[in-house]
């Protein structure tokens, strides 16, 4: 993939489907674009770097369990990663060159940076489907472990999943939580809380540009594409409006929820235009 133009670079990642990827450099790309001109190379150095010392430090782990503390002793303790709490909803924490600038972030944004470190240790490293917050699952040798990124890659029991930090008790008996995510979909979460934010701001242009970098790395998504078609239709962008509906028709099932709300928003749309 083209490394020094990031649209192009998310645009193939996009075509190339759900992974894996490398997808600290996906993340990095999708930060690029807010900060044009800013020189990718020290960023990348240190992707490099730790990846380097992820290969020496936890390679040589017998149980997962070392693995893991190994990982939290790099990121924490060389490299001083750590939850956001006191700034939670600032949008750097999920901004990744913010991130690594600050050594602050959220658990996705974190994640990703653990992920990386993990698969370059070699580990088998990916996300979980926990709402609300963001967890890892490692494997070695057919062994797991559950980490926290947010909370220094604290090792979690499988009770204690679906329990953000001060968002209520623990849903163990979902079985959607222990579900693996793909890369696409860790990026994608990373993408939705920037985006959230900047609805929560009202800042309704900035939540456009997310919503297309979005479609932009999972186009097969309908759901993403009536997203991007509610956000073009508020901004008068009608005729990006209408592309996106119709995107979303072709990729929505037939007589399905999703596919009708394209239907009908499609035809009030055509009605406008007229």
């Amino acid at each position: 993939m083209e490394q020094d133009d990031p649209a192009e670079f998310l645009r193939q990642l996009g075509q190339a489907g759900s992974g894996p990827h490398d997808v600290a450099t996906a993340a990095l790309m999708l930060s690029a674009l807010d900060h044009a001109g800013r020189p990718l190379a020290p960023y990348r150095k240190h992707l490099a770097e730790i990846a380097e010392h992820a290969k020496s430090e936890a390679r040589l782990a017998l149980h997962i369990e070392d693995g893991a503390r190994a990982l939290s002793a790099l990121l924490v303790g060389r490299y001083g990663y750590d939850g956001d709490r006191l700034n939670y909803d600032d949008p750097q924490n999920a901004d990744f060159m913010a991130v690594i600038d600050r050594r602050r972030g959220l658990p996705v944004a974190l994640g990703v940076l653990y992920i990386h470190a993990a698969r370059a240790a070699g580990l088998e490293a990916v996300g979980l489907n926990t709402p609300g917050h963001f967890l890892l699952r490692l494997s070695l040798r057919g062994r797991e472990a559950l980490i926290d990124p947010f909370n220094g890659g604290a090792a979690l029991d499988r009770e204690r999943l679906g329990a953000p930090p001060g968002m209520g008790a623990p849903v163990p008996d979902d079985p959607r939580l222990a579900e693996p995510v793909g890369d696409i979909e860790v990026l994608l979460r990373l993408e939705n809380n920037l985006k959230l934010r900047a609805l929560q701001a009202g800042e309704r242009g900035r939540a456009l540009e997310i919503a297309k970098r979005m479609v932009l790395i999972a186009p097969r998504l309908p759901e993403l594409w009536i997203d991007l078609a509610r956000l073009n239709e508020a901004a008068g962008a009608l005729g990006a409006a209408k592309t996106a509906y119709e995107a979303c028709l072709t990729l929505a099932k037939t007589g399905q929820g999703l596919h009708n709300e394209a239907a009908l928003a499609l035809h009030a749309l055509k009605r406008r235009l007229n």
